[in-house]
């Protein structure tokens, strides 16, 4: 148990939220909140911080290519803060640079995985039924007062017992695969191969402290599911009508799907990416759209963000682009904060730390 008053640099705008739950919840009175409304720390001050809190609003718009100036100067701090020791993330991935290296040299890294499942998810099922229903192709009709029934080779497949590959066993796939299984797909999930198969009864997010239940729905994941290595990938490719990326950046899947992937995989299937951009060889990609061989493609990251003004993607019909906001809703931030504080306590009672990154 911590002994002395921990000092924590906190957004100005989730302080009052986390102060009065840290104190009312988990009793933890000597926590020390320094707040941070875009300037930089004074150097007495930042030689001080133990914990960092980076919350949704303090990365802002910014990307892990381009950041805003007050995301730059809270990176900044973090790396200079000679005695941090524990920075907790709001995204699921902590794949930014700068959260890589503060874990490179042994600080703590903690994500919010858990707090956005459900919304991604939702935004991954509302891609599939969109490309389906071929809404791309409603909207521009409807521009255009065109009258445009879905006949003839534009008529949509039957969803149910279409084959989707989904990459990614974390809360946000699974909760996709029970929405996937609602509308009668069949599922075969990509996972990492070192992960124990006796596991998958187990979710990667803990319970919820405060309701005793799975975070954002998640629930428990089903032992029923068809399961392979990435390694395996490419055996099924050519039965893969729906390829749904829900998966970590990690060495295992960056470029995952690259050029020879595409062209295994059955034609005339789609893709839906709320991963990373990375995943994808995304020049492939274009190729592939083009040619109608990947009929269409759901994309909320890409290679490089902010997608360059010029690329191809940006008017392609068959494309829907969304701008790395799958996960965004307006209860994120008190889930965030809740599972920020339920680290916070466990850190204060020499607990293991929930969503830590390894």
């Amino acid at each position: 148990m911590a002994s002395q008053a921990l000092n924590v640099l906190i957004s100005d705008k989730v302080l009052a939220y986390v102060r009065e739950a840290a104190t009312s919840r988990y009793g933890l009175e000597q926590i020390h909140f320094i707040p941070f409304s875009g300037q930089p720390l004074d150097e007495q001050t930042l030689a001080q911080l133990d914990i960092a809190f980076v919350s949704r609003d303090i990365t802002g718009r910014s990307t892990k290519f381009v950041l805003e100036p007050a995301t730059a100067i809270f990176y900044q701090m973090l790396e200079q803060a000679p005695r941090l020791q524990w920075v907790h993330v709001h995204s699921a991935g902590v794949d930014r640079p700068v959260y890589v290296s503060l874990r490179d040299k042994g600080l703590s890294v903690t994500s919010s995985t858990g707090a956005l499942s459900a919304i991604v998810a939702q935004s991954a099922l509302a891609a599939v039924l969109a490309l389906n229903r071929r809404f791309r192709f409603l909207e521009q009709a409807q521009r255009e007062h065109k009258w445009a029934p879905l006949l003839d080779e534009l008529m949509p497949a039957d969803l149910h017992g279409q084959h989707v590959m989904l990459a990614g066993w974390g809360p946000i796939a699974q909760t996709i695969q029970r929405y996937l299984d609602m509308l009668g797909m069949q599922v075969t999930v990509l996972r990492n191969s070192a992960i124990d198969r006796a596991a998958i009864g187990a979710t990667n997010g803990a319970t919820d402290s405060a309701t005793n239940s799975t975070p954002n729905g998640a629930g428990n994941s089903p032992t029923n599911v068809p399961m392979i290595p990435y390694s395996a990938m490419h055996q099924l490719l050519p039965q893969t009508e729906w390829l749904i990326l829900a998966c970590p950046l990690t060495e295992t899947t960056r470029q995952l799907v690259d050029r020879q992937a595409l062209a295994a995989i059955k034609p005339g299937a789609c893709i839906v990416n709320v991963s990373r951009g990375e995943v994808i060889e995304e020049a492939a990609l274009i190729d592939a759209l083009s040619t109608g061989h990947i009929a269409g493609a759901y994309l909320d990251v890409v290679e490089k963000e902010p997608l360059v003004v010029d690329s191809p993607l940006w008017d392609m019909p068959n494309v829907m682009v969304s701008p790395h906001t799958a996960g965004h809703s307006s209860g994120n931030e008190a889930r965030v904060a809740d599972i920020f504080l339920e680290n916070l306590n466990n850190w204060v009672h020499g607990l293991p730390l929930r969503n830590l990154s390894r």
